[in-house]
């Protein structure tokens, strides 16, 4: 009794120390969450073990990784820790050096003998007694059904109905908010199924669409604020743009999928409710909303075009379920430049989707994720801020090349076009940039007719949500080439 009850104690203080933090009268719905997560979690290392002691330190050490890692998680991009995170564990595993690379040396250091001290030591103190273990078994189903039933009951009915992430952490603490947004994401629907587009007589529909979210992309004059830090193909982007503005992205540093869904699927976050952390968990429910299915009933064939692991986010079963004809990883992609980072370079990415255009016979959608803004931006030439921040800046030039090089394509294709190019969020970089103020990044669409003219749409910039962006680029593809973007 007495590990346990040492075990509950300290996973409330360090539940208490999660930010932001919760007040001094938390709700009891959350302190009952709490504490039967915490038995079970203690049931079952008891089970496993059949050791008290181990159960009380793992359960409590557990509390206090997560912990640590919202706070850091927090500091980094503004959000704490979320059910949905957990998802991300199998890409941890595949890939560590993309999520370990933002931790020190001296913090794998300590994790990694941290995680080997605490095996070794459950293997070393397991008891072979088979009453603990029955004990523990007991410990788990009991409070397993506990759990079930409260989540159920009624008096959680209006608890955490709409999504406020940093409200319920004060008001409900870190474990107790994890698992009841677990459980409202669990509950929500897939929407009904939506229409796609046909092919309209008389609307001059363009024949190549280019999609581009670039990774980590926003205006340097956002950042420093010194005018010679200005990108010229994105200044030229603006003054040629059929619509341009700003794109009021939710995440900071991370979460490229949150933007990207909103582009591809249009459904905006109040629709998500709970699905908005990661609305990829669920998309194959909504693929009659991606732009791949219902560009794909106008006569459109949509290629996919990431240089990386198209497993992230499950990119490798999602994107052909909406619709994808074709889907390019790394390995077709021209040669990289090697001088560019440890990505395929955006200049050599936009090369390779000209290719593609060039060799495309009909009404073509290309959608492509670039890769070359992605952090660290740390080298041997950039260990302080304002190494780092050079080495963005350096990256961010590549990213405005691209975007010159597709206009200049497009411009003298000889086909109708659509180019639309935004930033999926800003960069989070140690010492320049900070969670917690302006969060937008920059968006561009332009409009080719066959003569290499661009469609004008009156200058004034738009301000969007990525889920307007997708209903903008709709609007674009449907209606005739000459309606001003006001009009829809």
């Amino acid at each position: 009794m007495i590990p346990f009850l040492t075990m509950l104690v300290f996973s409330v203080l360090f539940d208490s120390a999660a930010r932001p933090r919760a007040g001094a009268l938390r709700d009891w719905r959350g302190v009952a969450l709490h504490g039967l997560v915490m038995t079970s979690v203690f049931g079952l290392i008891l089970a496993a073990t059949g050791n008290a002691v181990i159960a009380a330190l793992v359960g409590a050490a557990l509390a206090g990784l997560f912990m640590v890692a919202s706070n850091a998680k927090r500091q980094m991009l503004g959000e704490p820790l979320v059910f949905s995170d957990l998802a991300l564990l199998g890409g941890v595993v595949r890939h560590p050096r993309f999520y370990f690379s933002a931790l020190s040396p001296t913090q794998r250091w300590m994790l990694a003998i941290g995680a080997g001290a605490a095996v070794i030591a459950m293997v070393l103190l397991s008891s072979l007694a088979v009453q603990p273990h029955l004990a523990g078994a007991a410990l788990v189903l009991g409070s397993g059904l506990a759990l079930a039933g409260v989540l159920r009951s009624r008096a959680l009915d209006r608890l955490a109905q709409i999504p406020d992430l940093e409200g319920d952490f004060r008001r409900l603490g870190m474990v107790a908010t994890l698992l009841l947004y677990w459980w409202r994401w669990r509950e929500s629907p897939d929407p009904q199924p939506c229409e796609g587009e046909r092919r309209r007589d008389g609307a001059a529909m363009p024949e190549l669409v280019v999609i581009v979210q670039c990774e980590s992309f926003c205006d340097p004059l956002d950042i420093t604020h010194d005018p010679r830090d200005s990108l010229p193909g994105l200044d030229a982007a603006r003054a040629a743009a059929w619509q341009w503005g700003t794109l009021d992205v939710s995440g900071f540093g991370a979460y490229t999928m949150r933007t990207e869904y909103g582009v591809l699927f249009g459904r905006s976050e109040e629709a998500l409710g709970f699905r908005r952390y990661d609305p990829f968990l669920t998309a194959s429910g909504e693929a009659s909303y991606a732009l791949s299915a219902r560009l794909r009933g106008a006569g459109y064939r949509s290629v996919f075009v990431h240089p990386h692991d198209l497993r992230f986010y499950s990119r490798d079963r999602l994107m052909p379920q909406v619709g994808f004809a074709a889907m390019i990883g790394e390995e077709g992609i021209a040669a990289r430049d090697e001088g560019a980072g440890r990505y395929v370079d955006d200049r050599t990415l936009g090369s390779s989707v000209i290719a593609m255009l060039e060799a495309a016979t009909g009404p073509t959608m290309i959608y492509t994720v670039t890769m070359e803004n992605h952090g660290p931006w740390d080298s041997d030439t950039a260990r302080d801020a304002a190494g780092r921040r050079d080495a963005y800046l350096r990256h961010a030039r590549s990213s405005d090349a691209m975007l010159r090089d597709l206009t200049a394509y497009l411009a003298q294709a000889g086909r109708s076009g659509l180019l639309a190019f935004f930033g999926d969020h800003r960069p989070s970089i140690p010492g320049v940039t900070a969670p917690g103020g302006a969060r937008h990044t920059p968006y561009v669409m332009l409009r080719f007719r066959e003569d290499g003219s661009f469609v004008s749409g009156g200058g004034d910039p738009v301000d969007l949500t990525p889920a307007e962006l997708h209903h903008r680029i709709l609007h674009c593809v449907a209606t005739p080439q000459a309606v001003s973007p006001r009009a829809g």
